[in-house]
């Protein structure tokens, strides 16, 4: 027999007393969601400014989404890649054709992608580029977040992600985001295989670099005979009002790594997309996975895909994101709390001025939850603001309405 809960307070006590505590949640206990709203078990409505980290762009539980995903699940949920399934195929030309690539390679969590992409750009390293035997080297960069698996953790540079795990994982060499002459000087070591970036970093604060950046990105590492590494988990599938981040530079990285809304927020789905000369350096039984590719999953993905380009979810956030910064930036004039505001499309942020050891952008987000929106603080003082794409004119003012009436409750 399954238990029903009835109250708030019974799940948290529940989660605390039987799960791990490696979250910190905003203390609301959700069991519905449609569109860009969430509800509460007490039957509270809210609007969803997180949007999972991005992994419901489409919206929460989106009929078309929902339908792929019952419809499949009825027929063959997983068969593993020991056999070829009637999905698969269909899904990776889907995929290739919609992204431009050759080959893709589905796996299920974003940190699996990546993982999967550290392994193709060392193999590649070492087969294509002829660099000696465990000495291929991948730059990274400060304030990176593409997971927390021991391998991914080993190229952090957030305390939190590191204390207490090592030892790490050597072939990193980490340099500052957003530094051209930086990335020069990397990229020169001929032992370089890849340069693995956010083109926007999401978790250290929606930190959005230079005009140019990217593009001086790929030309070095097509200087240097490296492989741009281009992590757009967080920033691809419509969230910066283009298809993808690296979009609004016209850069094509070599190996593209995508996941959350490749599902809209359904079940974990990754890939990585790259050409032969790439992707086919790995030979079978050098990786893989059981759920990897699974019939519902590359159903679900076409889907999800195709509501994206169906819907314009992409111009929705291009516009819609200038119409939020506007009215932020409007709104810091009004108060002494906020002090930048920054983004691109509808992934957002603003500062609180406060340090980041203080706690008045967690108590922000608790009256923003009291006020009937849903978001949370990253590294202490940075409030990211991230709806689904489907939402309207109408609800981005209302929510701007909601933000600016909970933190001026805050102001001196």
């Amino acid at each position: 027999m399954v238990e029903t809960i009835t109250s708030s307070r019974e799940a948290i006590l529940l989660e605390d007393k039987y799960g791990a505590h490696n979250y910190h949640p905003i203390p609301v206990v959700l069991n519905k969601g449609e569109g860009v709203f969430l509800w509460d078990v007490e039957g509270k409505r809210y609007y969803d400014f997180l949007s999972a980290y991005s992994a419901v762009n489409q919206g929460h539980c989106h009929i078309r989404i929902i339908n792929a995903l019952i419809h499949q699940a009825k027929e063959l949920t997983l068969t593993s890649r020991a056999f070829y399934n009637d999905k698969l195929g269909v899904a990776e030309k889907y995929v290739c054709e919609t992204f431009g690539y050759d080959k893709a390679l589905f796996m299920n969590s974003g940190a699996e992608a990546n993982e999967t992409a550290i392994k193709l750009a060392r193999k590649w390293g070492y087969t294509k580029k002829g660099i000696p035997d465990n000495e291929a080297v991948i730059v990274a960069v400060k304030k990176n977040f593409h997971g927390r698996t021991t391998t991914i953790i080993s190229a952090s540079t957030d305390p939190s992600a590191r204390k207490h795990f090592g030892p790490f994982m050597p072939g990193f060499e980490i340099v500052d985001y957003d530094n051209v002459p930086a990335l020069e000087k990397a990229l020169a070591n001929p032992n370089v295989c890849g340069l693995w970036i956010e083109p926007i970093q999401g978790e250290a604060g929606v930190y959005v670099p230079a005009e140019g950046y990217l593009k001086s990105a790929e030309q070095l590492c097509k200087k240097h005979h490296v492989l741009l590494m281009m992590d757009e988990i967080q920033t691809g599938i419509a969230r910066t009002g283009k298809m993808l981040a690296s979009d609004h530079e016209d850069v094509k990285p070599d190996m593209l790594i995508l996941g959350k809304a490749l599902s809209g927020g359904v079940l974990p789905i990754s890939v990585v997309l790259c050409n032969d000369d790439i992707m086919m350096v790995i030979k079978p039984g050098e990786h893989g996975s059981t759920f990897g590719g699974n019939p519902m999953a590359a159903a679900v993905c076409m889907e999800a895909l195709q509501v994206v380009k169906d819907e314009k979810l992409a111009e929705n956030a291009d516009r819609l994101g200038k119409v939020f910064r506007q009215r932020m930036q409007a709104f810091m004039q009004k108060t002494n709390l906020v002090t930048l505001v920054r983004g691109k499309g509808l992934l957002n942020a603003i500062m609180i001025n406060d340090t980041p050891e203080s706690e008045t952008a967690w108590n922000i987000c608790m009256k923003f939850a009291e006020n009937g929106l849903l978001a949370k603080p990253t590294h202490g003082n940075i409030i990211r603001l991230a709806p689904p794409l489907v939402i309207t004119e109408e609800q981005i003012h209302e929510c701007c309405d909601i933000i600016e009436k909970s933190i001026l409750s805050f102001s001196k």
